[in-house]
């Protein structure tokens, strides 16, 4: 029998490769460059699964390539406002995602740049890294204390309570949550949580926000230049979600005039060409898109893939399908 074709936009883990190569007849990206719209359209037009990743963008007009061979996108990554699902749907096209295995991962680089931002560890890299350390003392690279502070969480799923576990029963940290719904009284009690009444409350009453919300484009901007003045001027900002629920230049703006005393960002509008204009910024650490990126992680989002293809192309509908 046939072996469905398959094509990987990206490079994998080598046992998730290996894997794939034995059950599908696949064409792997070999030199893992960033594929073009008319790459994308083409592997669209040949090959039965087409299996993206957050980078590849899938919109509307990238969709409806003709004649269209695709029958199913296997996204490699929870996340994906980067393909338009609506047109996926009218194209029978069933799309697929990586939810459940890259909680903890991502919440370790949350916790991880709220700890940079606070105690500007970034700073303190480069001025070790310069030669310009001049040694120890009392006023030198002073930040925030992070213990105690209280986090606010703006959505509260998987990553955000991975995060509220790691904040407030490491770092003893309150922990305030807006989320558009309510939330079960359990899930708040686990932590001594309080839900806000709305985000503008949450961002007035933290000294640390997380962003832990889905894209969208209802979500893009949440935070804009009027919620950052709401913020306290000692607080600092952490996203590890996606870069567009920031509006890039009014965070720029806030940080340069200090209205806002720190960021940590994973994720950036528009990446990898973030704004230019965060590199002149002391007061933000900068990672590029690393929430997942742990050989383990990548390996098991690998793997849910391909029992998400299985699945597929023995007629069952798979456990990931979110279009």
């Amino acid at each position: 029998m046939t072996k469905p074709k398959v094509f990987l936009t990206r490079r994998w883990p080598l046992a998730c490769e290996k894997r794939l190569l034995d059950h599908f007849d696949v064409t792997l990206n070999e030199d893992n460059h960033p594929l073009t719209p008319a790459e994308l359209k083409a592997a669209l037009r040949d090959y039965d699964a087409v299996l993206p990743t957050v980078s590849d963008a899938l919109p509307q007009e990238v969709l409806s390539v003709e004649p269209l061979r695709c029958r199913m996108l296997g996204n490699f990554g929870v996340g994906f406002n980067h393909i338009d699902l609506e047109t996926a749907k009218a194209r029978a096209i069933t799309v697929t995602n990586t939810p459940d295995v890259l909680t903890e991962c991502t919440a370790d680089i949350a916790m991880l740049l709220l700890l940079m931002a606070a105690r500007r560890a970034s700073e303190g890299e480069r001025l070790v890294r310069s030669g310009q350390w001049a040694g120890w003392h009392p006023n030198h690279l002073l930040g925030t204390q992070v213990t105690g502070k209280t986090l606010g969480l703006v959505g509260f799923g998987r990553i955000a309570k991975a995060m509220a576990t790691k904040a407030h029963f490491g770092f003893g940290m309150p922990i305030l949550v807006y989320a558009p719904r309510p939330v079960p009284i359990a899930d708040l009690e686990r932590f001594g949580a309080r839900q806000m009444e709305s985000l503008e409350a949450l961002l007035e009453s933290s000294d640390i926000v997380s962003l832990h919300c889905p894209g969208s484009a209802a979500n893009r901007h949440l935070i804009n230049a009027e919620r950052l003045a709401m913020m306290k001027p000692e607080a600092i900002l952490i996203n590890t979600a996606r870069g567009d629920l920031i509006d890039s230049q009014a965070l720029i703006e806030a940080l340069r005039h200090r209205h806002l005393a720190a960021a940590g960002l994973d994720v950036y509008e528009g990446e990898p060409r973030l704004d230019p204009d965060f590199l002149t910024l002391d007061n933000v650490a900068l990672l590029p898109h690393l929430g997942s990126a742990t050989l383990e992680t990548r390996t098991a989002m690998g793997m849910k893939v391909i029992d998400n293809l299985e699945a597929f192309f023995k007629g069952a509908i798979p456990t990931n399908r979110v279009a």
